[in-house]
C-alpha cells in the first residue's frame, strides 16, 4: 500500500493551476491529464464505476461491506489556486522540525509570521522551495481519500456502507459544481475534504456575491474641462469612499462580512471595480446588496446613466441545508474524537463545493486536509495531520453503518 505521504509527493507533481476567465470545461489540460492518471489508480486499486465524464469529473465507488448502512460521499479537488505559480512544485521536506526558522529559496517560513508552526513541533512538515505553492488545497484531501480507500479494500472486515469518491475540477475559480452530477453521484450525503488545519469541521460559510460596477467618464483637455469633465477614475474613489471602511476583509473575523475590492482598472475614460460581497446571515446578506445599488443610483443622479452595476450570487449559507441533517455533523465529530482529534467547529469565511452541493440536494459539510497558508509560497502541510485524515474518513465509513440517515430523507 502507498503512504499518504507517497501520493501527495506524487499528486503535487501534476501542474493543475484552474484558469479564470477560460471558455473550456475543465479550464486547463493539466486538469484532465490529472484526471486520467486519477482514474487509472482507482482501477488499479480496485474500485469499481470508475469513469472521467466529458466535464473532467471522476467518479468511483468503493463498494460495500454492509449493505444496510446510508451511502456516503467522498468529495476534493484536483485544481490548484491560478493565484500563484502550481508548475514545477518541488517540496521541501522537514524532518522532526524544531519550532525555528525554515529557509526557502528568497524566503523564510517563521513562526513568528506564522504562529501555526509552533503547533507541529516535532512534526514531519512538508513545505515548498519558496518559489510556487505546494498544492495541499486540495491534493492533500486527494491523497487522503485514495489512502483511505486502499485501506478500506484491504481490510474487508471493517463492515461500511457504499463509498462514492468524486474529484472535481475548477474549484479554485468557483465552478467547480457546475456540471457535478449529484444523481449519478447517488450518495445520501457527503464531505468534501478541502478544509485546513487538523481538526477542522465546517458547515457554514458566507453567502456570496459579485458586483462589477462600470463607468463611463468623459475626457477632456485638463486646461478647459472645467463643468466638463468626468473623471471615471475619480468617480470610482468616491463609491469605494461610500462603502464602510472598516468592512473589508483585513478588518473583520469570525462571522463578520465584508465588502472586497479585488480589482480597480481605470483612467479619465473608463473604469471598472470588481467587488466581492460575503456575510453569513441572509439578511445582511441582502442588506449589502442593496446599498451597493443604493450607491449606484445616487451616483447615476450625479453622473447621469455614467455607472452599470453587474450584481449577481455566487453561492449560499450550506448551513440551512444542513440543520435537518446534524447527525452528519455529530457523525464526523464522534469519529474525530474516536482518532484522537479535537473538533475544531467553525465557519468557513469562504466557499466550497460542498455549499453549492449541499443547495444541488447533496447534504455536503467539510472536513479538514490538513494543510495551511494556501495559495502561496508559505503553504505547509503536517505529515501527521494527513495521517489522521486518513484514519478520520476509515472511521466515519465504519460508523456510518450505524446512522439512520435514510429515513429521514
Amino acid at each position: 500500500m502507498k503512504t499518504v505521504t507517497d501520493r501527495f509527493l506524487t499528486y503535487i507533481k501534476q501542474p493543475t493551476a484552474s484558469e479564470e476567465g477560460s471558455a473550456h470545461f475543465p479550464s486547463t489540460k493539466g486538469q484532465l491529464q490529472f484526471a486520467l492518471a486519477l482514474a487509472e489508480e482507482c482501477r488499479q486499486m480496485g474500485l469499481t464505476e470508475v469513469e472521467v465524464d466529458k466535464y473532467g469529473y471522476v467518479y468511483a465507488t468503493l463498494p460495500a461491506t454492509w449493505e444496510k448502512a446510508p451511502v456516503i460521499g467522498w468529495i476534493a479537488h484536483m485544481d490548484t489556486s491560478p493565484d500563484a505559480p502550481g508548475q514545477g512544485v518541488m517540496p521541501h521536506i522537514v524532518q522532526s522540525y524544531d519550532g525555528g526558522i525554515i529557509p526557502l529559496n528568497g524566503i523564510t517560513l517563521s513562526p513568528e509570521v506564522f504562529p501555526s508552526l509552533r503547533d507541529y513541533i516535532g512534526d514531519t512538515l512538508i513545505t515548498t522551495d519558496g518559489t510556487t505553492l505546494l498544492g495541499a488545497d486540495d491534493k492533500a484531501g486527494i491523497a487522503e481519500i485514495m489512502t483511505a480507500a486502499e485501506y478500506l479494500l484491504a481490510h474487508p472486515e471493517i463492515l461500511h456502507g457504499k463509498i462514492r469518491i468524486a474529484f472535481t475540477p475548477d474549484e479554485e475559480i468557483g465552478r467547480g459544481a457546475d456540471h457535478f452530477d449529484v444523481k449519478k453521484f447517488g450518495a445520501d450525503f457527503a464531505y468534501t475534504m478541502d478544509g485546513g488545519k487538523l481538526g477542522e469541521l465546517e458547515y457554514e460559510n458566507f453567502n456570496a456575491a459579485r458586483a462589477v460596477i462600470h463607468i463611463q467618464g468623459k475626457s477632456v483637455h485638463p486646461g478647459t474641462a472645467k463643468n466638463l469633465m468626468a473623471n471615471a477614475a475619480l468617480i470610482g474613489t468616491e463609491i469605494a469612499s461610500l462603502l464602510p471602511e472598516k468592512e473589508i476583509p483585513a478588518k473583520t473575523e469570525g462571522y463578520e462580512g465584508f465588502f472586497h475590492l479585488c480589482s480597480f482598472e481605470g483612467n479619465v475614460s473608463e473604469a471598472t471595480l470588481t467587488y466581492l460581497i460575503r456575510d453569513f446571515n441572509s439578511d445582511t446578506f441582502a442588506h449589502r446588496k442593496n446599498l451597493l445599488e443604493l450607491i449606484v443610483e445616487r451616483k447615476n443622479i450625479q453622473y447621469p446613466n455614467a455607472i452599470t452595476l453587474e450584481l449577481r450570487d455566487e453561492y449560499y449559507n450550506m448551513s440551512s441545508q444542513i440543520q435537518d441533517h446534524m447527525e452528519i455533523i455529530e457523525l464526523a465529530k464522534k469519529a474525530m474524537e474516536l482518532c484522537g482529534i479535537t473538533p475544531i467547529v467553525q465557519p468557513i469565511r469562504g466557499g466550497t463545493d460542498g455549499a453549492r452541493l449541499s443547495f444541488m440536494g447533496l447534504p455536503c459539510p467539510n472536513l479538514f486536509a490538513g494543510g495551511l497558508n494556501f495559495h502561496g509560497p508559505y503553504e505547509y502541510i503536517p505529515v501527521s495531520s494527513m495521517e489522521k485524515a486518513v484514519e478520520m474518513l476509515v472511521k466515519i465509513a465504519e460508523l456510518g453503518t450505524s446512522l439512520d440517515f435514510k429515513k429521514k430523507m
